[in-house]
């Protein structure tokens, strides 16, 4: 008995089949992985979705351009330009030392979102200088922020990413720990490890772990705490605990320090590694009137500036991180903030492996963007792609390239 050719079937239709049809199934395939291949193209046939390009000042993509959508951390470059202009890219924050009648030594936090150990260390050496030999204990000032204020969008995880902001915070309101054999320590050489590290530490698995402070009570203990510990290892006494409240008006300013880096490396930095804890410190310093600040405060501070300087009509803007869903900002506008950011583009990361991309990320879950400048012909063409939809995690990136790469835009 001859063996059945399974092909013998397939075949015999197609040899009936007319030309004109044969092309056009080729074209449609040839069609379709065209497509595929195109991720700007790609882009376009998103549904909830937007992509706007322009190049040597005229719009060549405008796919919803005006379109509301969530920017998740694209928010940092409209918290960037805002700090830049009402800063400017050289000014430095500080934090102020006083010292109370009964000889208390008081932190008064000012907003300093790059307070990290080694300034610490600074103050200390400075106090030292100015004859400070021992203090009648720590006093803590964060009163310039609204206790308990919420900010939109912050979940309550171990993440660095979710750490709350406080007006007096060390090391961006986190701890880095190693956790081994039941022990803790501190996992990095210039923090002393404190009783309120230890005890995060105690409930965290084997490993090295950075995790947030998850409350204001548990970052000003710590603050206290590691601030007490450097003091006692320059030879500063301390007789007497650690207080929280605000500064006695008759308190006499012992230092005023500084830190040691301007605006401009806080905002380069913030943008490559979308620190949460910065854009919305900065975010709530920018809302500061009289002396105090809140998240309600910095929404009208920020959408008002942003009204005033574009001219936008329409506009939510309700953390400086993009932590919140209910931001809005349309691709158009992003392009407005991208051409106001053009002498500070080299603050903006490099796509990583291609120079030809300048640009930040945006993510949530379900969210996808991405915002800066193509290299083309020599110049520099602002895009922004808000992607509000699931899509693969690259396919950004892929976008980006392709908008770098293709010979013309005029054709989408």
């Amino acid at each position: 008995m001859p063996v059945p050719n399974p092909c013998r079937g397939a075949a015999a239709p197609i040899a009936r089949r007319p030309l004109g049809a044969l092309v056009l199934g080729v074209a449609l395939l040839l069609f379709a992985a065209s497509a595929q291949a195109d991720p700007i193209g790609r882009a376009l046939a998103l549904g909830n979705a937007s992509l706007v390009v322009t190049e040597n000042g005229r719009t060549v993509i405008a796919d919803n351009a005006d379109r509301g959508m969530v920017p998740a951390s694209t928010m940092k470059l409209l918290m960037a330009l805002a700090a830049i202009e009402r800063w400017g890219l050289d000014h430095r924050f500080t934090t102020e030392l006083r010292q109370g009648r009964d000889g208390r030594l008081w932190v008064v936090g000012q907003g300093d979102p790059y307070l990290v150990s080694e300034e610490l260390d600074q103050m200390v050496r400075a106090l030292k200088r100015k004859g400070v030999r021992s203090v009648n204990g720590i006093g803590l000032d964060d009163t310039l922020f609204v206790a308990g204020d919420r900010i939109p969008g912050r979940s309550s995880s171990h993440n660095p990413y979710d750490a709350p902001v406080t007006a007096l915070a060390v090391n961006f309101n986190t701890v880095n720990v190693a956790v081994a054999g039941g022990s803790v320590r501190s996992a990095e050489a210039q923090t002393e490890l404190t009783s309120t590290a230890r005890r995060l530490g105690a409930a965290m698995g084997g490993g090295t772990h950075r995790v947030n402070l998850k409350t204001r009570d548990n970052a000003l203990e710590h603050a206290g705490e590691l601030l007490e510990l450097k003091l006692e290892a320059a030879g500063i006494r301390v007789n007497g605990g650690v207080l929280v409240g605000r500064a006695p008006s008759g308190s006499k300013v012992l230092l005023t320090h500084r830190n040691s880096r301007p605006l401009s490396k806080v905002v380069e930095n913030m943008l490559e590694y979308s620190t949460n804890f910065v854009a919305n410190d900065l975010f709530l310093l920018f809302g500061e009137r009289g002396g105090q600040s809140s998240m309600a405060q910095s929404q009208l501070a920020m959408e008002d500036w942003a009204r005033r300087k574009f001219g936008w009509r329409s506009v939510t803007i309700e953390d400086g991180a993009g932590l919140s869903r209910g931001n809005r900002l349309s691709g158009r506008q992003l392009i407005d903030v991208l051409e106001a950011m053009e002498p500070y583009r080299h603050l903006v990361p490099v796509q990583d492996g291609n120079p030809n991309v300048r640009a930040k990320t945006g993510t949530l879950s379900g969210v996808s963007c991405y915002a800066g400048w193509v290299r083309r012909g020599g110049g520099w063409a602002p895009f922004s792609l808000l992607i509000n939809q699931p899509v693969a995690y690259g396919f950004r990136n892929q976008v980006a390239s392709a908008l770098a790469t293709a010979p013309t835009l005029a054709r989408y």
